[in-house]
């Protein structure tokens, strides 16, 4: 009984966690669905590659991190393309002028997992949707639609 119980809940939470439309973690995969990684990680090789950016060489740790927080995997990457052209203009490890560039991580790979984690779970970005979430992140003019079209650039929305 216990096992039929916790099994009905599991379905249960994840029929009444489904995102809407429009939401940062439209994109996920689900990790019971790992055959789409491979094609995850290679946009995200052949789109950092062609612009010889850094980042190519973070690709997994974009998509750990879109895994972990539940975010469109596309997000992370598009962020740092255009805060530091995918690492190029990096200073301490922060791809994503994160605090207006001022805070310095250990390495790439903790700014990501740091940055992903905090748009997931901080009160200023969590429940919002994606150009909520970007408009906090940098109120700026047109910020939300670069970032929005860098996503497209790596891979069109499904």
């Amino acid at each position: 009984m216990r096992k039929l119980l916790s099994g009905g809940l599991a379905v249960f939470a994840g029929i009444v966690s489904l995102p809407s439309p429009g939401s940062v973690h439209a994109e996920r995969t689900p990790p019971s669905n790992r055959r789409n990684t491979d094609v995850r990680l290679e946009r995200l090789k052949t789109f950092f590659g062609k612009l010889n950016c850094p980042a190519k060489d973070y690709s997994v740790d974009f998509i750990a991190a879109a895994e972990r927080y539940d975010l469109d995997w596309r997000l992370l990457p598009s962020i740092s393309y255009l805060e530091s052209t995918g690492g190029k203009s990096a200073k301490n490890n922060n791809l994503f002028g994160w605090n207006c560039g001022r805070t310095g991580f250990a390495s790439v790979s903790a700014s990501i997992h740091e940055v992903g984690r905090r748009l997931a779970r901080s009160p200023l970005y969590r429940s919002k949707n994606i150009d909520q979430l970007l408009a906090t992140y940098n109120p700026t003019g047109d910020y939300a639609q670069r970032v929005k079209n860098v996503m497209q650039r790596i891979a069109p929305a499904q």
